[in-house]
């Protein structure tokens, strides 16, 4: 299973972090890739990005399903992959560490499925770390 988990410190309230997370339209954009995405209802979104996956770059839509709000320190969420075969999981979490200094934990665990499953999940295993620390540190930068 190829999963990534980035944790980065910030001098700001849980509440401040919550009021960021709590809406995707904040952080979706933050995707490395970015294209676009659609809110379709208060749990549920699709996204659209670039992946550049060594040599190959595809575009990828995937379906965001929100599993759980626990305001105010996680977000949790299931990915379905719809134009490539992929399920993955994540999370964005918050810990209080003082009232004004927090971690925020971001998770990724995609799996290609299918066919190209075997040959594409060792590929993953590089990029998912990159993605998920690469997307945590913007949304850290971001709040």
């Amino acid at each position: 299973m190829p999963s990534g988990k980035h944790t980065v410190e910030l001098n700001t309230s849980i509440n401040t972090i919550w009021n960021f997370v709590r809406d995707i339209n904040n952080w979706a954009p933050l995707v490395p890739g970015y294209i676009e995405h659609k809110i379709l209802s208060e749990n549920q979104s699709t996204w659209k990005f670039v992946s550049d996956i060594g040599i190959m770059k595809r575009t990828l839509h995937m379906k965001i399903d929100i599993t759980n709000w626990e305001e105010p320190t996680k977000v949790t969420f299931n990915l379905t992959g719809i134009n490539e075969n992929f399920t993955g999981d994540g999370y964005f979490k918050a810990e209080e560490i003082t009232e004004g200094k927090t971690n925020i934990t971001g998770y990724l665990d995609i799996t290609a499925k299918g066919v190209l499953g075997p040959a594409i999940n060792p590929v993953l295993k590089t990029i998912i770390p990159k993605t998920t620390t690469d997307l945590t540190e913007a949304v850290a930068n971001k709040i």
